[in-house]
């Protein structure tokens, strides 16, 4: 190993030693940039890859469900709740924001295992993997909810990594702004969080052994019983939730074999050569919900044979320091995603669900439709779509230059979400402000060339 390898490493154990994170988080970082740093292979190519034949349905599990009853005992729900949902204009978790009814998305979390353990007599326990930034907020608005609090604490953090100058694979110095000096290592950073924190030896210790993982901005991403059943009596070590893939999906991650592995392969591991064939969905016809079932005496087995973390590809960004500064000093994140695992386990397996369990709020186009009529809320808080068939083929797109964020959303729907129950298609441009009740039927397309907003009264019926 040369000196400047050797310097190279120090400078980063001292950066992450001072910001006092963990050695399996600083040994998992140190990986991944020897990785990179020595030619290692950050693209997945096609020539490598089988495609997914056909898989096992969640519809058909029904015969489960008292399996997965008797599963729950031994279950944890861990919810993802570092994204700050920037790109939407926020400086919070995105998990507060309003959801269905002037309730947050993690005012619904709350209720849905609140209302398990009751229906199900069970002390299912729930952890939020936070950020630094998240935290506090999020923990604030759990109090709320009464009982919530069981054996376990609500929450773990996830680490934070250094940004590595691109120039010389040093740690990025920003004294101007020292917290752009770090970044998130990608969601793939739940199995160290959680061997560094003590959860998972705690978790074991009081005989929880699966754990169910989603978003915490997919409402869709609910525990299900006879899923659970499915994954604890085949003795399955880790399993991934996966839909089919449209036109419409063709630009994110999917599922594929590599040497009779199952693996996931997300776009910033294609070569543009390749592009076409990761765009096939009739190839490749299945992406990742981010729905994953873990057994936790599997990974704890597993990180015992891997103590710089699991070996999961490595995902290399290259971005500008500054946000905003497309000619400014450039730097290296390194980041590794949590489905990713599926490539690490023998036995590992996905299986096919409707796309109501993937529904996740990215945009504020998302957030209008989840605000609308083509949701409804059930007992037990999981939100649901009224016709799953017409949901899918809906299409809202609004004007980002008023829309684009939450706030510019909400003052130009002040009475709330127009009907899209009847809705195929919902283009907006240029700046409208909209009243009460107003409904949406077919395919309808806005226009306002003129600076002065078009009001759209209460009542109003668009369509054609």
């Amino acid at each position: 190993m040369s000196q400047a390898v050797i310097e190279i490493a120090a400078a980063h154990r001292e950066r992450m030693r001072e910001a006092g994170m963990p050695e399996v988080a600083i040994r998992a970082f140190l990986r991944a940039l020897d990785y990179v740093r020595s030619g290692g292979e950050t693209l997945v190519p096609e020539a490598a890859l089988e495609p997914v034949g056909d898989l096992p349905h969640a519809e058909t599990l029904a015969e489960y469900r008292e399996a997965g009853h008797a599963a729950l005992p031994q279950t944890v729900v861990i919810k993802l709740n570092g994204g700050l949902g920037t790109s939407m204009g926020l400086s919070e978790a995105k998990s507060l924001l309003p959801a269905r009814n002037g309730e947050s998305f993690l005012d619904l979390i709350a209720r849905q295992i609140l209302w398990l353990r009751e229906d199900r007599r069970s002390t299912l326990p729930l952890l939020l993997m936070n950020s630094f930034r998240t935290r506090e907020a999020s923990l604030e608005a759990l109090a709320r909810h009464s009982g919530l609090q069981g054996a376990f604490p609500l929450d773990f953090l996830q680490h934070r990594v250094p940004r590595v100058r691109v120039e010389d694979a040093l740690p990025v110095s920003w004294p101007a702004r020292p917290d752009l000096e770090w970044c998130p290592p990608g969601h793939g950073d739940l199995y160290p969080a959680l061997q560094s924190s003590g959860l998972l030896d705690r978790l074991r210790a009081e005989g929880i052994r699966y754990a169910f993982v989603s978003n915490a901005d997919n409402l869709g991403g609910v525990l299900d019983l006879p899923i659970l059943g499915w994954f604890a009596s085949g003795g399955i070590p880790f399993a991934m939730e996966v839909a089919a893939r449209t036109v419409a999906d063709k630009k994110g991650g999917h599922l594929a074999r590599r040497d009779g592995r199952l693996i996931l392969r997300e776009s910033a591991q294609c070569a543009e050569a390749d592009r076409g064939a990761f765009q096939d969905v009739d190839r490749h016809r299945y992406f990742n919900t981010n729905n994953l079932w873990v057994d936790l005496e599997a990974l704890a087995a597993r990180l015992e044979q891997e103590p710089d973390g699991l070996p999961l590809p490595v995902i290399r960004n290259e971005k500008t320091i500054e946000p905003g500064d497309p000619g400014g000093s450039r730097c290296l994140q390194l980041e590794t995603a949590m489905g990713a695992a599926i490539g690490c386990f023998d036995g590992a397996q996905a299986i096919c669900v409707s796309r109501e369990r993937f529904a996740p709020v990215k945009t504020t186009n998302d957030l209008l439709t989840l605000w609308s009529d083509a949701y409804e809320m059930t007992a037990d808080a999981r939100v649901r779509a009224v016709d799953s068939e017409a949901l899918r083929r809906l299409e809202v797109d609004l004007d980002g230059r008023f829309f684009g964020t939450v706030e510019g959303l909400s003052q130009r729907f002040p009475k709330g979400a127009p009907s899209l129950s009847k809705c195929r298609r919902f283009s907006v441009e240029g700046d409208h402000r909209f009243g009460a009740d107003v409904a949406v039927v077919g395919d309808v397309r806005l226009v306002n060339p003129s600076e002065e907003p078009v009001v759209i009264a209460s009542g109003t019926v668009l369509g054609g």
